[in-house]
């Protein structure tokens, strides 16, 4: 079976590297330019790919008439899309006579489109995994051909998540590719009453709202770890932005009624604040301005002093 690879991020390496040494013929592998604005934490697609002698590809778009005479002239049996970033046209997805297949971080057809990984853990989700499913024109809405569940425990990050759900994607490609080049796959028409859509997160998502529960806001919190891989979760605090990169929600009580964003205990480890309406407490035990993680915050952070909503 020949296959042209489309791949990017920790997930893309790892399951070409799986290709590669299941013996897999890959003809082509397609990927991104690093950007010097992103923090790159994962191993090199590129560099994997030209370790084994295979022809290394990163258009600005893969849609070009250019490129899709390159991989029509290639005659893939299948096409593999692992984190990559882009949509593939369909004159693309139509070459390849067992079809084009795409690895998603999320059960599907729940969390469909971009960052399902954050994504999951803001919405306080108790599961998710990595579903391996046919590609159409609408994103992540293809016939599925297997899933692998993974739990999301309380204190999860999603980078502990990514690590799952990479593990996940790794068992489902490694069981289902003797089942792809028999014919034999399994197709599952997704139930489209039950999907939900989530896109691309900016800096500015990650910042906290006080009001919302403690539970709410560690989520967010954790979503958003580890730095620098992600955007740590951020407040404001006399004009400087304020980074919270760890938390956990306490056993509740009776505590009184304050505001939302309200520091309420501290000492030299941790602050407590205020948060669902003032009656549930958040202890934040990594606090750190902005681009300073050195800085000694916690001496900034009295009892009383209000954190700005968003």
């Amino acid at each position: 079976m020949k296959s042209v690879v489309f791949a990017y991020s920790q997930l893309g390496h790892d399951c070409l590297k799986l290709l590669l040494a299941r013996g897999e013929i890959v003809a082509a592998v397609f990927t991104h330019q690093d950007s010097p604005k992103e923090c790159i934490w994962f191993d090199s697609v590129e560099k994997l790919a030209k370790e084994n002698q295979i022809p290394v590809f990163m258009p600005l778009s893969p849609n070009t008439p250019e490129i899709i005479e390159t991989i029509r002239n290639l005659k893939p049996d299948i096409i593999f899309s692992f984190y990559y970033r882009q949509m593939i046209c369909q004159e693309i997805l139509d070459i390849p006579s067992l079809g084009a297949l795409n690895m998603h971080g999320s059960l599907l057809p729940k969390y469909r489109g971009r960052c399902p990984v954050n994504w999951v853990i803001i919405h306080g989700e108790s599961k998710t995994g990595a579903t391996l499913h046919y590609m159409v024109k609408a994103p992540d809405a293809g016939d599925i051909v297997d899933q692998e569940e993974v739990l999301i425990r309380n204190a999860d990050t999603a980078g502990i998540l990514m690590e799952k759900i990479n593990e996940a994607a790794q068992k489902v490609l490694n069981r289902q590719l003797v089942p792809l080049k028999q014919g034999t796959a399994m197709r599952i028409v997704q139930d489209h009453s039950k999907s939900s859509y989530f896109g691309g997160r900016g800096p500015k998502d990650s910042q906290i709202n006080w009001t919302q529960s403690a539970w709410k806001i560690h989520n967010l919190i954790r979503a958003m770890q580890p730095y620098p891989q992600y955007p740590s979760a951020f407040t404001n605090l006399d004009g400087e932005e304020v980074w919270m990169m760890k938390s956990i929600v306490p056993t509740s009580k009776t505590v009184p009624l304050v505001s939302p964003g309200q520091i309420t205990n501290s000492n030299d480890n941790w602050i407590e604040v205020a948060c669902g309406e003032g009656n549930q407490r958040i202890r934040i035990e990594n606090v750190n301005l902005k681009n300073d993680l050195e800085s000694d915050i916690f001496s900034k952070l009295k009892i009383g002093k209000i954190f700005q909503n968003s």
